[in-house]
């Protein structure tokens, strides 16, 4: 069992920036690819954002493309988003996801552990 905690959501005006965390725990992290999923209210979860095991390789929504960054530390058992330029329709519960699968994750159903969520809230 791996527990996810998120950390750092929060609201801020259009063209901010926030960085989320999220902190695994239970098995060993760097066993699992980590990936942000996000869902906005009356619409379903959605694919932010992946990484690899080592943190070698990424993949992104196209819609946060060259705004959000992830990455990882192992030796930290965290994963953190970076969000950069914000905009309202980023507004949304982000959510960590661990994979135990192979490759990198980019759907649900690749996802084994979810975390509980951490709200952003973008104003105009």
């Amino acid at each position: 069992q791996v527990t996810l905690v998120e950390s750092g959501g929060g609201s801020v005006q259009a063209g901010g920036s926030l960085r989320l965390s999220c902190v695994a725990s239970g098995r060993t992290f760097s066993n699992y690819a980590m990936a942000w999923f996000r869902q906005a209210p009356g619409k379903e979860r959605e694919f932010v954002g992946s990484i690899s095991r080592s943190g070698g390789s990424t993949r992104y929504a196209d819609s946060v493309k060259g705004r959000f960054t992830i990455s990882r530390d192992n030796p930290k058992s965290t994963v953190y988003l970076q969000m950069n330029s914000l905009k309202p329709e980023d507004t949304a519960v982000y959510y960590c996801g661990a994979s135990g699968g192979v490759g990198i994750p980019l759907y649900l159903r690749d996802i084994t552990y979810w975390g509980g969520g951490t709200l952003v809230t973008v104003s105009s």
